[in-house]
């Protein structure tokens, strides 16, 4: 099934929608590829590791009496990305993981925050993002560990960007009481009735997947780092080019702008990929979460999605595909850049899916867990236009969307509610056209350029 998005021409142009490709549509698209002459390793797959958070969740295992050891499920998935990859004789050729590793956090609030003023409310509604300190450093991030170690001695180059969860604190940001006036089921999504949160501190974060971390520390692919590798570039050759990747911690300041665009000028004319947290979310727009504002809450470190589109992604010419999470569902956004180029926006967030516990008996309360879905990006440099051929497998079921009967009865509802089945359906199946990828970075080449 083939998907194509709105091109948008700027920020302010109309709601992004999926447009069928059916019909005549479907015969003018599919007339537009023209075979070019095949180059060897034309083609290789990039694997997006959506949020993983409820995988590794310490209440969702056996042990404290879950029906599914839903860390199983994350390890499985990170196994299925090695044995694909290109060192294992498959096409992965590097990995991305939009953060939420883990759930929970170490601390209340980190002292930097506390020191300037940004203090705590008390808020009862959100006592479930309470400090589990033990779990965590006992439970939680090693796990996560274990599974960028199958990845890791796979030989496969892979970045990760931080997720709010993945912050040592979270908390209810002062200033910002919760509606005390309603019954919790009566309760709103929004600043108003929850309050708003903010999160401070990465020191767990870059324990794990620091600059000095066994994964990236003198790796020759790992080639820049800010914030101790909150921040981090990764260069990787595949299907004829040389690509530069550049993970960002969430809603990132001028500070790390200022990083990245120091990367970019010295990797030049590099197709660029950027992964990062928080940026679309389900409808396509650049908006944050209401209650996850952290540009709002502290302008002077944060920068919302609409200013880093502005500040970063549109004025880079070799930036062409940004990935992330946070929001529960999938989307797809393209807009030209102040060049005129196309730049491809794709959110894929499955941490809301649990069928998988179902099957395995659970009748109370839905929990999510993430069913083993992850994003399998496929470029394709020997038709005319280059193409991302966009699809989603489970290793849990051993599927690809397309091929589960009940995937719309499964999941819609909690990710695209407006959408047709068959809407939902090609929101995870389609094919990204590259339209000016020849024109901007050249023609694949037999080796890759260093």
């Amino acid at each position: 099934m083939i998907f194509a998005c709105t091109k948008r021409l700027s920020s302010s142009a109309g709601t992004w929608l999926f447009l069928l490709l059916i019909l005549g549509t479907a015969v003018v698209f599919a007339s537009g590829y023209q075979t070019v002459k095949n180059t060897s390793g034309s083609s290789f797959t990039l694997a997006v590791i959506p949020d993983t958070q409820n995988y590794i969740d310490f209440r969702h295992q056996k042990a404290e009496d879950f029906e599914i050891d839903s860390s199983m499920l994350f390890l499985q998935q990170m196994q299925y990305i090695a044995d694909h990859s290109v060192s294992n004789g498959g096409d992965i050729a590097f990995a991305t993981a939009v953060g939420d590793i883990w759930q929970h956090q170490t601390r209340t609030i980190d002292a930097e925050h506390l020191q300037r003023g940004i203090g705590i409310e008390p808020n009862p509604i959100l006592a479930r993002n309470a400090v589990r300190k033990e779990q965590v450093l006992n439970v939680e991030i090693p796990r996560a560990i274990e599974g960028y170690q199958i990845i890791s001695r796979a030989g496969l180059p892979f970045a990760v960007a931080p997720g709010n969860h993945d912050y040592d604190a979270m908390w209810s940001v002062a200033g910002y009481p919760p509606n005390r006036d309603k019954k919790f089921r009566e309760l709103d999504r929004t600043v108003e009735d929850m309050g708003l949160l903010h999160v401070g501190g990465l020191d767990n974060f870059r324990s794990a997947f620091g600059e000095n971390s066994d994964f990236f520390r003198n790796k020759p692919w790992y080639i820049d780092s800010h914030n101790g590798g909150a921040n981090s570039a990764q260069r990787f050759s595949a299907g004829g080019f040389s690509f530069l990747h550049i993970a960002l911690e969430m809603q990132p300041g001028d500070k790390v702008i200022s990083w990245a665009e120091s990367v970019l000028s010295a990797n030049p004319g590099l197709p660029t990929i950027i992964t990062t947290h928080d940026y679309l979310d389900a409808s396509g727009e650049r908006r944050p979460q209401p209650m996850v504002d952290l540009a709002r809450v502290d302008p002077d470190y944060h920068n919302s999605a609409e200013q880093v589109w502005d500040a970063l992604f549109s004025r880079h010419d070799q930036i062409f595909l940004v990935l992330c999470g946070h929001h529960k569902g999938q989307s797809l956004r393209v807009d030209a850049n102040l060049n005129g180029r196309l730049v491809y926006q794709v959110l894929a967030d499955y941490q809301a899916r649990g069928q998988a516990a179902i099957d395995a008996g659970r009748s109370k309360r839905h929990v999510g867990i993430g069913d083993g879905w992850v994003r399998l990006m496929t470029f394709d440099f020997a038709v005319e236009p280059a193409v991302i051929k966009v699809k989603t497998f489970s290793s849990f079921y051993d599927k690809f969307s397309g091929e589960v009967d009940n995937y719309a009865d499964w999941y819609k509802a909690r990710e695209q509610p407006d959408m047709s089945d068959l809407e939902f359906y090609a929101a995870d199946d389609f094919i990204i056209r590259l339209d000016d990828f020849f024109e901007r970075f050249g023609k694949p080449q037999m080796k890759a350029r260093n």
